[in-house]
């Protein structure tokens, strides 16, 4: 069992290398994904705080492709599964095996033992299926055959889903939301980006442009300098009144967010921080993030789900009511 270190202070010459190193490494994805800046930024927060990203959006926006660019920017092992209704939990763990040969049992391990695992349409699977991916996630280990077996030090799922085709597809159930990191979506490009892409309709697949620019073992040393990011005690307080003004959502909300979520914001806060130089969160950082980072773990009551309540709007109108902290937080 690992024993958690904490994290040396990051000074700002640390965090204004990360700072450099982080935008390289957005202007390396988006040569696949144009025009998304802040969704590309949000995705590789997401890689750098050791979390898990949800991409939601129509078809065509380029879910795939930024998925596919994320992963291919990481000097590591990276394995595709294409979600379908007759995917197996088996498919993603893994499971014993006998040889006839031998006699013998023997582990093979799934797709789930990679760096980057692009789970795409993963709302194609049954919730069985999905729901072997819930221990992976949260604990970086499955268990299988009551033997448990640790996934890479690096381990991210990146997983997409349509949100408007309903047909043949399995709603996540809320413990699954709960373990992404963020959820965020692309949304159509400019006219500008729209007609620079389509000049370039040559490039079936953008995401070969990408090229490899961290390895695993520097995305870990990344990974601890953020850690170290400042954060002022009153900032750490608006987090904790944010949540719970979620959980005392009249009329709207059935569950707001945990400590879990609540921990997600800080971690995604100190990354975001020092990729814009700073060794220490502003209030601005957490309401930048609150968004992607909360919403869509707050679970609505009926009444807000027959009247099509969005979930960021109740986070953005909580946003509105909780004050921020007025001092700088360096």
């Amino acid at each position: 069992m690992s024993i958690a270190i904490e994290p040396e202070v990051c000074s700002p010459q640390q965090a204004e290398m990360f700072a450099h190193d982080f935008n390289d490494i957005v202007a390396n994805v988006e040569q696949s994904v144009v025009g998304a800046n802040r969704t590309v930024r949000l995705a590789i927060a997401t890689l750098f705080a050791g979390g898990h990203l949800l991409l939601e959006d129509n078809p065509g926006t380029g879910k795939t492709s930024l998925a596919k660019a994320i992963a291919k920017t990481m000097q590591g092992s990276q394995r595709r599964i294409q979600f379908t209704p007759d995917l197996l939990p088996s498919d993603i763990t893994g499971g014993m095996v006998y040889d006839p040969n031998t006699g013998q049992t023997s582990m093979r391990r799934g797709a789930v033992f990679t760096n980057i695992l692009l789970a795409d349409e993963i709302n194609r699977a049954s919730p069985k299926t999905q729901s072997a991916l819930l221990q992976a996630m949260e604990e970086s280990q499955v268990t299988v055959d009551n033997e448990t077996h640790l996934l890479d030090a690096v381990f991210m799922v990146i997983a997409t889903q349509n949100p408007i085709e309903q047909a043949g597809t399995y709603p996540l159930p809320e413990a699954q939301l709960d373990r992404f990191l963020v959820r965020t979506s692309l949304g159509y490009p400019s006219t500008e980006d729209t007609i620079h892409l389509l000049s370039q309709a040559y490039k079936r697949d953008r995401s070969d442009l990408v090229a490899r620019v961290i390895s695993t073992d520097g995305l870990i040393a990344r990974r601890q300098v953020a850690a170290g990011v400042q954060i002022d005690p009153a900032i750490l307080r608006f987090v904790s009144q944010i949540a719970e003004a979620t959980r005392n959502e009249p009329k709207r909300v059935a569950v707001g967010v945990s400590v879990r979520g609540c921990l997600a914001l800080v971690r995604l806060a100190k990354v975001w921080a020092a990729s814009y130089g700073r060794h220490y969160v502003l209030p601005d950082d957490i309401i930048d993030l609150a968004g992607p980072t909360l919403a869509h773990r707050l679970v609505l009551d009926i009444e807000s789900e027959l009247n099509d309540v969005k979930q960021v709007d109740i986070i953005n109108r909580i946003l509105s009511m909780v004050p921020a902290p007025t001092m700088r937080g360096a």
